[in-house]
């Protein structure tokens, strides 16, 4: 065997023959119209050991430009985990405390009443706090219950916020809402400086995040992939560009990622980071122990995540992801301790800390359906842990 844990028939640990069969299966996907394209990355042992991209930026074009490993992707919520972690940056410095009730930082949040089924409004049970805010089980509804909180700036969605009753008593329910863009707006506050700014110089630029951010300049435009929808025949079609991009600092920079964009090498390096403790390439962003905490459950007894009616039961979540427990109801082939997130328009990952390693696909559709994050993730996952020596004794999603 290869110092690098490789032989001719392995690498890392994953059979040469099982990685192709995975990358054969996301080329019929796109092959048979169901994606216009995908970029995948495998890494393990801190050494990526599969990266494929298969399609095209746009298929409406009369010669379609063939997509790259370096080709630009809106994230969406994958933003949510980098806000996590630039909070944690601030945790251990002693900025705020997981028990510190939000309204330290927010005053117009102080005494939000809580409205029950039947209507009535009521006060907190127990005040609010940071460690709820950190994983949306801080009182605020899911995100379609409000009108669109992002079309003033930060402050104009603080003040929305704190005139509307909170939807449930603080810890006991978890809805995915705007946790994390009030986290954006704590940073600032806390910082005096523009989110995007502070994140930049704290985890994009030391961790040679060169393709991430909130803004796509003129120079990179051409190598942004297009959203995708499908026609009333289920035929894909490119969406406009005009509209779903950036092309410079918006008024809403929201921590919950919005109109992010990266690349999956980008992605794999703030990704790397957590997976080894809070250290990449000889530079130290933040404690094992925070690292570790952050992927430890935090809900309260009898509180779980729940993702979608077929997929990824009984999850908990802990500081800024979504965590695979082990329970007989999880219905996902992605390994136990795992942790993970997803974006609306179908970027994926997760970090496996028992196996050591990571996956992470991106492709931007407007309308999944089957081709969904959480669906086209748990395809993934069967083809990696599939083509893991030993995978036998990983989980059954079944």
């Amino acid at each position: 065997m290869a110092a690098n844990g490789s032989t001719s028939d392995t690498v890392q640990g994953f059979t040469k023959a099982g990685l192709a069969k995975l990358n054969a299966k996301f080329h019929d996907m796109v092959d048979e119209g169901k994606l216009a394209s995908i970029v995948t990355l495998i890494a393990r042992h801190g050494e990526i050991v599969n990266l494929d991209a298969y399609g095209v930026l746009n298929v409406s074009e009369t010669t379609p430009v063939p997509v790259k490993t370096d080709s630009l992707f809106r994230i969406a919520s994958m933003g949510k985990p980098i806000t996590a972690t630039a909070m944690m940056l601030l945790w251990e410095e002693g900025k705020w405390a997981l028990e510190d009730p939000v309204s330290k930082f927010i005053p117009e949040f102080e005494g939000l009443k809580v409205k029950q089924e039947d209507g009535k409004l009521v006060e907190q049970a127990s005040t609010m706090n940071m460690k709820q805010l950190m994983s949306h089980t801080a009182g605020f509804g899911a995100r379609q219950e409000y009108p669109d909180l992002r079309t003033g700036d930060l402050q104009n969605m603080i003040d929305f916020l704190a005139t509307q009753p909170l939807a449930f008593q603080p810890g006991k329910d978890w809805r995915y809402g705007p946790s994390v863009d009030i986290q954006g707006y704590i940073i600032q506050k806390i910082t005096g400086e523009p989110l995007d700014q502070f994140i930049e110089q704290r985890l994009f630029s030391p961790l040679g995040m060169v393709d991430s951010g909130w803004v796509v300049p003129a120079s990179k435009v051409e190598r942004l992939v297009n959203n995708h929808n499908t026609d009333e025949n289920g035929k894909l079609f490119a969406v406009d560009l005009v509209g779903t991009y950036n092309a410079s600092t918006p008024k809403f920079i929201g921590g919950g990622g919005g109109l992010m964009v990266s690349t999956v090498k980008d992605y794999w390096r703030i990704s790397q980071m957590i997976l080894n403790g809070g250290e990449f390439e000889g530079k130290r962003y933040l404690k094992e122990s925070t690292v570790k905490l952050m992927h430890t459950n935090v809900l309260e007894p009898g509180v779980h995540v729940k993702l979608g009616p077929h997929l990824l039961h009984e999850l908990g979540f802990g500081l800024g992801y979504a965590i695979v427990e082990d329970t007989p109801d999880s219905r996902t082939a992605q390994a136990t301790h795992s942790f993970f997130w997803g974006g609306l328009y179908g970027t994926f990952f997760w970090i496996d800390p028992d196996n050591d390693l990571i996956a992470i696909g991106f492709m931007n559709m407007v309308r999944q359906g089957a081709t969904g994050s959480a669906l086209t993730r748990e395809v993934m996952a069967r083809l990696v842990y599939g083509a893991l020596e030993g995978s036998s004794k990983l989980r059954d999603p079944s």
